[in-house]
C-alpha cells in the first residue's frame, strides 16, 4: 500500500471523525453581524474555539489575531477594509503544524461566518443533522464543510505515520460575508505561505480565479405630474417619467451585455462578466409619473482588470462612461445625468496555469478525483489579498456552492470524504509526506 493510500484508507475508515468535526462546528452558530439575526447566533468567536481545540489537540500551535479597524487603517480604500466593522469576540484563528524542513509551506483557508439563517427550512439550520448521506445546516456548503475537510486532511496524514517536511498552517477568518476584513488582517499580520489553498465550495472543481464583483445604485430622476392628463414637453413644465428613462437603461445594460460577453469573458470560467439589475424601485403613488427611479445592479470584473488597490475603479469608471454616454443621447438626461452610488467593491484573484502550485494542485486532485475540472468561481472568495501578497492561491472545496445561502442548505458526504482525500493529495505532494 502507498503513503497515499494508507492516508485514504483512514479517512475512509473515520469518516465519523470529518463528519463529527463538521456537525461540531455547525452547532456552534457564527452569522455575520452585519446580519438581521438573533443575538444568539451571532459571532464567530465559540465556533473559532471548537476548531482551536481541535488543532491543539492535533499537536497545532494556535493563536488568535483580532481583526482592527485602527490598526488596519493604513488600508482604507483597499480591499476588504471597513472602518466601522467591529471584532469583539470574533478572531480569527491561525495555527501551524511545522514541518521537519526541506518542503513547501501551505496555507489552507476557510471562513467561519456565516450568512443568516433565513427562512423556510424544515431541518434545524444549526443542528448539523446527519439525514441518510448527507449533514445539514446553516454552513455545511459555505463553507464548514471545506474547513472540517482540510483540518481533517491534515490530521489523516498525522494519524497514518507520516509527517510533512513543508509547514502546514491553517487560518480561518472572520467577515468574509460582509466584506473580508478578516482575511486583510490575517495577511497585514504577516502570515505567509508558499501556496495557499482555499476550500470555499466548487463542487471538487479546481478554480483558480475568482471575479471582483460591484454593487451599484443608478439614481434617475425625473418630475411627477398628474399620470392621467396630457403633459407637454418638459422644457415648458410638463412630467418626465423616471420609469420611462429607466427603461432605456434597461435597454442599453442589454446591449452592453452583449458585448461584455466577448470582451469580458476567461477560458476558465463558464459565463462572462455582466452587469444584472436585480431591484428596481420608482414612484410615489398612482396617478402620478415617477419623479424618481433607482436601478441597482450587480456588475463582475476579471482579475485582469484590478486596480493597484486590488479592486474595481477601472470597471466603475468605465461604466460611468457608459452612463453618461447613455445620458447624452436624450434631452432630459442631458442636463439631469444619472449618478451611480457604489454599495460594494469586493476584490478578485487569479492564479495562472503556468504556476507550479497550479500545476500540483490540479495534478495532485486528479490522483483522487479525475474529473475535477479546472473552473473559475464566478462569485467573490477571500483570495484577493492572498494572492495580492504573492501567495499562489487556488478554491477547492466539498458541496454545490448553489445551495449556499439556502434553506435546508446540506453536503453530501461522499463528497466532503472524497475532498479530504484530495486535499490530503496536495498536502503530501506540495509540502513532501516522510514517515514519521
Amino acid at each position: 500500500m502507498s503513503r497515499k493510500e494508507k492516508v485514504y484508507s483512514w479517512i475512509e475508515e473515520n469518516q465519523d471523525e470529518v463528519v463529527g468535526l463538521l456537525q461540531k462546528l455547525i452547532r456552534e452558530p457564527s452569522v455575520t453581524p452585519y446580519f438581521d439575526e438573533e443575538e444568539q447566533y451571532v459571532g464567530e468567536g465559540r465556533a473559532q474555539a471548537v476548531l482551536k481545540e481541535y488543532l491543539e489537540d492535533m499537536g497545532m500551535e494556535t493563536e488568535y489575531c483580532y481583526p482592527d479597524a485602527e490598526k488596519l487603517a493604513e488600508y482604507e480604500g483597499k480591499a476588504g477594509y471597513y472602518a466601522d466593522h467591529t471584532f469583539e469576540g470574533r478572531p480569527d484563528l491561525f495555527g501551524k503544524l511545522k514541518g521537519t524542513g526541506g518542503g513547501k509551506s501551505i496555507m489552507l483557508s476557510g471562513h467561519m461566518d456565516v450568512v443568516q439563517r433565513g427562512s423556510k427550512w424544515t431541518k434545524d439550520p444549526f443542528g448539523g443533522e446527519k439525514v441518510g448521506d448527507r449533514v445539514y445546516g446553516r454552513g455545511t456548503v459555505d463553507m464548514k464543510g471545506g474547513i472540517a475537510a482540510m483540518t481533517a486532511a491534515l490530521k489523516a496524514i498525522k494519524e497514518s505515520g507520516f509527517r510533512l517536511k513543508g509547514d502546514a498552517m491553517i487560518g480561518t477568518v472572520v467577515d468574509e460575508e460582509a466584506g473580508g476584513m478578516g482575511t486583510l488582517a490575517l495577511v497585514a499580520e504577516g502570515y505567509r505561505a508558499d501556496g495557499c489553498l482555499i476550500t470555499e465550495p466548487t463542487h471538487l472543481k479546481i478554480a483558480p480565479l475568482c471575479r471582483g464583483i460591484l454593487w451599484g445604485k443608478l439614481i434617475i430622476e425625473g418630475r411627477a405630474g398628474h399620470i392621467e392628463l396630457k403633459q407637454g414637453d418638459f422644457r415648458t413644465g410638463g412630467a418626465v417619467d423616471a420609469i420611462d428613462k429607466a427603461s432605456l437603461y434597461l435597454e442599453h445594460f442589454r446591449r452592453l451585455n452583449k458585448e461584455w460577453s466577448v470582451t469580458k469573458e476567461h477560458k476558465y470560467l463558464p459565463i462572462p462578466c455582466q452587469i444584472h439589475v436585480a431591484e428596481f424601485h420608482a414612484g410615489e403613488y398612482p396617478t402620478t409619473f415617477a419623479n424618481h427611479a433607482e436601478l441597482t445592479f450587480d456588475a463582475q470584473y476579471l482579475p485582469a482588470e484590478k486596480d493597484e488597490n486590488g479592486l474595481g475603479s477601472k470597471v466603475k469608471k468605465e461604466i460611468e462612461d457608459f452612463v453618461r454616454t447613455v445620458a447624452m443621447t436624450d434631452p432630459w438626461l442631458q442636463d439631469h445625468v444619472p449618478k451611480i452610488e457604489w454599495l460594494i467593491d469586493a476584490d478578485c484573484g487569479e492564479t495562472l496555469d503556468n504556476q507550479p502550485f497550479f500545476q500540483t494542485v490540479r495534478d495532485s486532485a486528479r490522483e483522487v478525483n479525475p474529473e475535477s475540472e479546472v473552473e473559475g468561481i464566478c462569485c467573490h472568495t477571500d483570495m484577493g489579498w492572498f494572492c495580492n501578497v504573492g501567495m499562489p492561491t487556488l478554491n477547492i472545496g466539498p458541496g454545490d456552492p448553489r445551495l449556499a445561502h439556502q434553506a435546508d442548505e446540506f453536503v453530501e458526504i461522499e463528497e466532503l470524504v472524497t475532498c479530504t482525500k484530495m486535499i490530503a493529495s496536495i498536502l503530501m505532494d506540495w509540502c513532501e509526506a516522510e514517515e514519521a
